[in-house]
């Protein structure tokens, strides 16, 4: 295949500029497909969330390298970012250093071997990746980094995975995982009844901006519901948490619940919606949660596989996410504290050259941290240039949540002083077995990706 032709990277987010910037670092043609009018779109989705996790776990060091020449320097507030802030101060001078390898408003609509459906298997790799996008025009690559992220696809709040009935019907009362509660959207909470659905940071985002509306508005009503019996996974480790705004993300939302200023409501998986007037009331079978003016459903997002419909994939049946790194990343198992490293033979795909990277290589799996892209991506590059020295050698180190993993009816396994501090407590890859799942061994936003970005982030 031609080495002139560019690697296509899928999504100018913060994994996908950090791609490019490996990838320039390393000699190697690259443009950057952004769907969005600008870079980071998916992250500027939940612009006005912080994040939890502070710049030097943010920022990848090549890229920050690339941007030194232009007279950048990584802010040194201690304050974690905004997600409007990471696309301001980070992504658009990123992009702009990269100049006319980032596209913005080319939407790629499906990836396939030109010439070639997924069904012919030989002389697959001779053939370069063809990448049409939603204009019509077609690309060539050799090879193809989808960092396309979640974010667009929310997962529905139906329990068995599919729409509750009458979810569609009912779509006026929601309001999505992460609506401005404080800001935009103000209005629409004040003095009224919300319900928020999910067991993840996405919902411990929002049900914390409502009770701080509640503390301002009277009137305001919280009712937060989980399909689990413990939501002390949420809650997190507290002080055992190495990222302080992660540990006070879920203590914070304790004491709320202890205080009743937020109703819990556990066990509850979502059957139906019914419209009453100018309410709205979620059911999980006979068990009814009334006169709701708003429901948030934090429940989760999913990868787009469409574009990849005519490539070909090992995925794991269950999460959607490189079947290699799946079982490091089940959040049955995981916290995002104890990601193992990984790097470009976990994530390639039978198609050569096809990567799956970023928030969505973890697939269903919510518990992405930026920090986990900026390795893949660094191996990926250092593979694709042919050092497969530097590309095997991973290496990650991830701030420590305080909870390890999850227990047999979900509820979170925590130490005082995190039990996930050193290496006799991280999975490992000879640690998984062959079925793909972690046995006696703990082992996962967005930035607030459980928003699309990887919550663990955020």
């Amino acid at each position: 295949m031609s080495s002139t032709l560019p690697v296509a990277v899928i999504g100018a987010g913060p994994v996908g500029l950090a791609a490019a910037a490996h990838l320039r670092s390393r000699g190697l043609p690259v443009v950057v497909l952004e769907a969005g009018d600008r870079v980071g779109t998916a992250v500027r989705g939940w612009g006005h969330v912080r994040t939890f996790t502070p710049w030097r776990y943010i920022v990848d060091p090549v890229a920050e390298q690339l941007l030194h020449g232009t007279g950048w320097t990584r802010p040194a507030s201690p304050v974690p970012p905004t997600g409007d802030e990471l696309a301001e101060l980070y992504l658009e001078p990123l992009a702009a250093a990269l100049g006319s390898a980032v596209r913005t408003g080319a939407r790629v609509v499906a990836v396939t071997r030109d010439g070639m459906d997924k069904a012919r298997t030989v002389g697959r790799s001779d053939r370069p990746f063809l990448l049409r996008l939603a204009s019509g025009e077609e690309l060539r690559a050799r090879a193809v980094l989808d960092a396309s992220g979640t974010w667009e696809q929310p997962a529905p709040l139906g329990a068995g995975g599919l729409p509750a009935h009458g979810e569609q019907e009912s779509g006026s009362y929601l309001v999505g995982a992460l609506p401005d509660v404080l800001g935009r959207d103000r209005a629409r909470f004040a003095g009224r009844r919300t319900l928020v659905v999910g067991g993840g940071h996405s919902a411990a985002n929002t049900l914390l901006a409502l009770g701080k509306l509640a503390e301002q508005e009277p009137g305001t009503s919280i009712v937060w519901a989980v399909r689990g019996g413990d939501p002390q996974r949420v809650y997190g480790g507290g002080e055992a948490d190495e990222l302080e705004a992660r540990g006070r993300l879920g203590s914070d939302l304790q004491r709320l619940v202890d205080s009743g200023a937020i109703e819990l409501v556990t066990g509850f998986a979502t059957t139906a919606l019914e419209v009453d007037g100018d309410t709205v009331t979620v059911l999980a079978g006979d068990r009814r949660i009334e006169s709701l003016h708003n429901v948030a459903a934090a429940t989760g997002f999913r990868p787009d596989l469409s574009i990849l419909s005519e490539v070909q994939l090992d995925l794991h049946p269950a999460l959607e996410a490189p079947t290699r790194l799946a079982p490091l990343v089940d959040p049955q198992f995981h916290s995002c504290g104890t990601v193992p490293p990984h790097g470009h033979r976990d994530l390639a795909q039978p198609d050569e050259g096809l990567y799956l990277v970023g928030m969505k290589s973890y697939g269903r799996a919510p518990t992405f941290l930026i920090t986990t892209g900026n390795e893949q991506v660094r191996s990926i590059a250092a593979a694709l240039a042919g050092d497969l020295a530097a590309a095997d050698a991973v290496h990650l180190e991830l701030p420590e949540t305080g909870v390890c993993s999850v227990g047999p009816t979900g509820e979170a396994l925590t130490s005082v002083g995190g039990c996930c501090g050193d290496d006799t407590h991280r999975a490992r890859p000879e640690d998984v077995p062959a079925q793909g799942f972690v046995t006696g061994v703990p082992g996962g936003g967005l930035v607030a990706a459980s928003a699309g970005g990887g919550c663990c982030a955020g």
